[in-house]
């Protein structure tokens, strides 16, 4: 089993900037790759950011050269700087994590709010 617990979500103005955190713990051996994914008013989870064990990333093209994913092998925890921030980038961001499995579902996080005003 893992856990993932985000953190770092906030009320930002427009053009401000938040860092996100993932903290996971239990089975981290069983992880694959990791992201964010998001989930505004009205619409479906989408992906926004992932990055593998080795490091290599991918950004939905809505947040590309805004928003940045690390991860802290180390520490089990992933980030997601958030630059640049937008209204419309408002929504429940949750982390997640791949199973090396692929027979089994996503581990997630319970969610953080972003709130970006206008």
């Amino acid at each position: 089993q893992v856990q993932l617990v985000e953190s770092g979500g906030g009320l930002v103005q427009a053009g401000g900037s938040l860092r996100l955190s993932c903290a996971a713990s239990g089975s981290i051996s069983s992880i694959n790759a990791m992201g964010w994914y998001r989930q505004g008013p009205g619409k479906q989870r989408d992906l926004v950011a992932s990055i593998t064990s080795a490091g290599s990333t991918n950004y939905a093209d809505s947040v590309k050269g805004r928003f940045t994913i690390s991860r802290d092998n180390a520490k089990n925890t992933v980030y997601l700087q958030m630059n640049s921030l937008k209204p419309e980038d408002t929504a429940v961001y949750y982390c997640a994590a791949e199973p090396k499995n692929s027979g089994r579902r996503f581990y997630w996080g319970q969610g953080t709010q972003v709130t970006v005003s206008s």
